[in-house]
């Protein structure tokens, strides 16, 4: 008969319990920071050389109205008037051209998604490979950007439409439908329904947290969004899910602010050299406006995002110890379950 003791632990042939989820997410990060490092740098790489290809795309599309801004600006100086310019024609173009930038970021995370629950479901006998995280990648990626898409429909829904139902039923009385009297309980109501619409998707939004790695993991992209609704119900669920996230939104937020500040040189540069290969001015200003904040970004995703992910797997797989995971596509061992 074998006995445990206190003092030896478990019993050989036995797995060790289980480490907290930092040392575990540690352990994972540092058994695969290889063909991690090389993932996050092809999937940020691509992501980025893509994404300033749509921006250089963007910047020719309203290139018309830049062109108007200085023929506006040296008629206002021949004349003597002040001129200050008007960017709704700029925004206009700009968000017309927001689907795609939304997909393209949406098509990153997910990428990084996949390739980071492939290196924690690897676990520490069989550590993942390149070539791993590659079919990983491909096999995952679309489920991954459904849920992805799912999320954010049912998380952006309630503010959006009830800062629409307070713009709307609560405006000057020319407005149609007849807004409401301001004043008046249903008025007020209104008024302060974007504040509950903004609650409603904090929660949804840790609800569904695990969605992204549930997919990563092979579930159906509806199965996956319920399944993390369902890890995140109870009391333990819920604190650790919203503990990783809060920490995971400061990290990237203030590794972007931190990096675009330290960026900021870099505006007088860009300026400069879009105003000599342009002549326009205000092509250079809004140029420089963007580098230091796509600097930011990019080095964000590369340093911050995949440590985060990799989190969000390892809280997956510890709420969901029985979920089966994507057999590994090379080696011998077993894959982890």
């Amino acid at each position: 008969m074998t006995t445990t003791t206190r003092g030896t632990g478990n019993p050989p042939g036995e797995e060790k319990p289980p480490r907290g989820l930092v040392l575990a997410t540690l352990g994972a990060l540092r058994r695969n920071r290889r063909p991690l490092a090389v993932a996050t740098g092809r999937i940020v790489g691509l992501t980025a050389a893509t994404g300033l290809l749509v921006t250089a795309a963007v910047f020719g599309c309203a290139w018309p109205v830049f062109t108007a801004m200085r023929n506006a600006r040296i008629q206002a100086r021949l004349d003597e008037d002040p001129y200050s310019h008007d960017p709704d024609d700029l925004l206009l173009v700009t968000a017309c051209a927001l689907p795609v930038m939304l997909i393209l970021l949406g098509a990153g995370c997910a990428a990084l998604q996949s390739a980071c629950s492939r290196a924690v479901a690897a676990g520490a006998q069989q550590p993942c490979t390149e070539a791993d995280l590659r079919e990983a990648v491909r096999a995952r990626l679309l489920p991954v950007l459904t849920v992805y898409a799912l999320r954010g429909l049912a998380v952006w829904a309630p503010p959006v439409t009830a800062l629409w139902a307070a713009v709307t039923l609560t405006g000057p009385p020319s407005t149609p439908p007849y807004p409401l009297r301001r004043g008046t309980l249903p008025a007020q109501f209104v008024e302060t329904s974007p504040v509950l619409g903004l609650l409603i998707a904090v929660v949804l939004r840790v609800f569904f947290a695990l969605a992204p790695a549930a997919a990563a993991n092979g579930l159906p992209p509806l199965a996956a969004l319920r399944r993390s609704r369902a890890l995140v119900w109870s009391r333990a669920g819920w604190l650790r899910t919203a503990a990783v996230a809060a920490a995971y939104g400061l990290l990237v937020a203030g590794a972007v602010r931190l990096l675009a500040q330290l960026a900021l040189p870099l505006r007088p540069l860009v300026r400069s050299a879009v105003q000599d290969v342009t002549g326009n001015c205000f092509a250079a200003y809004y140029a420089g406006l963007l580098a230091p904040v796509v600097v930011g970004l990019v080095l964000s995703a590369a340093l911050c995002v995949p440590v985060a992910y990799t989190t969000l797997a390892t809280l997956h797989s510890r709420l969901a110890p029985n979920t089966p995971h994507p057999a590994p596509t090379s080696g011998t061992g077993r894959a982890n379950v």
